[in-house]
């Protein structure tokens, strides 16, 4: 993989997140998330909706890598296994097109803290 200015890379919710694109290529992303106390639920952890928005951006780096980088996709429907809660340090999430077809493309992606794996989640995206 290498290294480039992704479609995501000036997205205001991504910023909004600390969402940082570090890695896009051939149909894989690497990005990664700091925790800090605006992404805390009400026990302290992260957020599930923070860790999604982290796996879905990642999905969709991957795809859109298939296209040169262009957005030429959008989330059909996608389903997150939770493993591990976290309550401070940095994550990484890894995602990968498993299957890129003309209408439709699969997506699986794993977060983890260090060597730990917090969450594992897969998707279907349609190709627009």
């Amino acid at each position: 993989m290498r290294e480039v200015e992704a479609v995501g890379s000036s997205s205001a919710f991504g910023r909004l997140l600390g969402l940082e694109i570090v890695q896009v290529a051939n149909g894989e992303a690497l990005l990664r998330l700091a925790m800090h106390d605006g992404l805390r639920n009400l026990h302290g952890k992260l957020h599930g909706g923070a860790l999604f928005s982290l796996i879905d951006t990642a999905m969709g780096q991957a795809s859109h890598s298939l296209n040169d980088g262009e957005p030429n996709s959008v989330t059909l429907e996608c389903k997150v296994n939770y493993i591990r809660p976290v309550t401070d340090g940095e994550l990484t999430c890894r995602a990968w097109v498993v299957h890129g077809g003309r209408r439709t493309q699969v997506i699986e992606a794993e977060v983890h803290q260090g060597e730990k794996l917090v969450a594992k989640a897969q998707a279907t995206f349609s190709v627009i």
